[in-house]
């Protein structure tokens, strides 16, 4: 499952031992005379994300004191995979909790995308015994956020619309779930019109994919995901510069295939619908433009005002077939706005729920899981921004501000008022390397939704 956390090694390993900032003073206390001459030399124990490497008389590394937070944070293990030197380690520790955070920072910590270039530098291994009966959900973790990395860092010539719906027949097969698409002109003939006006441009075509899993007496839960897998901006072209990272703007889809794993892999006792509109927005004849109208799926009619805010009108389509299901929650998850990031910065995605509670519950979860998320209000006086003279929504706002809000309010005429939903305006991408956090895709919400409905929902028996 993982490249460099194993559950079992023949190699001579060394140890690493975590010791808490809180806890320093009491562990420097009981080494050695040589131990803690070495501390002091090295000005060790001042802050965490540090680690001090012990040698024995020949010089042979003997040990590592890695200093970790009080809060068991698994970004202080980060550094460890490409910082110590190439070799074996394992974590002397019984604390379930702080092992499970080595586990998902040595995890996250050691990923590299290398489909089209090899490693520089191999990290180093983690040993953790017993990884796959005590430390499994850690590790499933650290699988989901990969599979989310690889699928936003593939470049669209290898990720588009087609490769996409491949993935996902992949995990169905794999995990026993049924697979289906709706493609190119047939969405026309199954009324997904959004889908089909946002894609109709592309030479890889348009399609609504879909798969179900799970027991017919479960709760329904629908997770649906943005699938623009490549963002040209339409006839409302970006800059270069915007433009650059628009593979990534099939995050949305990546993370509720993320999130799609966990809860199959974890067996959560739920029935579980995931709805993928997966499109690429390009620029040709047959594209749309501003002032174009569409009926969606749910009767509602879109004026386009901007041909770049086409996430919301595939995601219309998307919604209301989830909302057609009748599920106990739906939750989506979107590369939608800049806004958001104007607002909340790159590293903290919004959260917009439509039932009181909801969002503070998430909110707590992700704190707990080290997953940010920031609630915001689906403020209903801004609706008035969206809606228009000759159709019924907007697909923008008639203000450049509030930009986060007035998309998700959008998106919120497309669920039924009695479904509870969760909206994550997610960014998908690090824009800066730090340990744990390389430049590119990063699932962001992913963890904090599912430890919410892992809450929610119980483990399966």
């Amino acid at each position: 499952m993982l490249d460099y956390v194993l559950a079992d090694c023949q190699e001579t390993t060394v140890p690493i031992i975590p010791v808490r900032q809180a806890e320093f003073d009491q562990w420097l206390e009981k080494q050695d005379e040589k131990t803690r001459n070495w501390v002091k030399v090295n000005r060790f124990g001042e802050q965490p994300l540090k680690h001090l490497r012990l040698h024995d008389e020949h010089g042979n590394m003997e040990r590592v004191i890695a200093l970790v937070g009080n809060e068991d944070n698994p970004y202080d293990f980060s550094q460890l995979p490409n910082k110590l030197p190439l070799a074996h380690y394992r974590l002397e520790s019984e604390d379930q909790r702080l092992t499970d955070a080595a586990v998902l920072g040595w995890g996250f910590g050691a990923y590299h995308f290398d489909r089209y270039k090899n490693k520089e530098r191999q990290p180093a291994t983690l040993v953790v015994p017993g990884l796959l009966e005590r430390h499994k959900a850690a590790a499933e973790r650290v699988a989901a956020t990969t599979l989310v990395r690889d699928l936003i860092n593939t470049p669209a010539d290898d990720m588009g619309p087609s490769e996409l719906s491949a993935v996902v027949q992949d995990m169905a097969e794999s995990h026993g779930a049924t697979f289906s698409e709706i493609v190119g002109d047939e969405l026309l003939e199954e009324n997904f019109p959004g889908v089909h006006l946002v894609g109709r441009a592309s030479h890889k075509a348009p399609r609504l994919i879909q798969m179900e899993w799970g027991k017919a007496g479960d709760p329904l839960i629908c997770l649906v995901g943005k699938g623009v897998c490549f963002d040209t901006g339409g006839i409302n072209l970006k800059p270069s510069t915007s433009m650059r990272h628009m593979k990534k703007d099939m995050g949305g889809a990546a993370h509720v295939l993320g999130l799609a794993q966990l809860i199959m892999n974890q067996h959560l006792p739920v029935r579980l619908q995931v709805i993928i509109p997966a499109v690429e927005n390009a620029v040709s004849a047959n594209a749309f433009r501003q002032g174009d109208i569409v009926t969606s799926r749910k009767g509602l009619t879109i004026e386009i005002g901007h041909t770049d805010a086409e996430g919301r009108v595939i995601l219309a389509d998307a919604l209301a077939l989830a909302a057609e299901q009748q599920p106990e929650l739906i939750i989506d998850f979107a590369t939608l706005t800049g806004a958001a990031r104007v607002a909340l910065g790159p590293e903290l995605p919004p959260i917009f729920c439509n039932t009181d509670g909801i969002s503070s519950e998430v909110v707590a979860c992700s704190n707990e899981t080290h997953d940010p998320l920031w609630p915001m209000p689906l403020y209903q006086p801004y609706n008035s921004m969206i809606t228009r003279t000759i159709a019924d929504l907007s697909n923008v706002g008639n203000l450049s501000m509030a930009g986060c809000i007035t998309a998700a309010l959008f998106l919120e005429h497309f669920v039924e008022k009695d479904i509870p939903w969760i909206h994550i305006d997610t960014f998908g991408w690090n824009n800066r390397g730090i340990p744990g956090r390389p430049i590119g895709g990063e699932a962001m919400g992913m963890s904090a939704i599912y430890h919410w409905l892992e809450k929610r929902y119980g483990a399966s028996a």
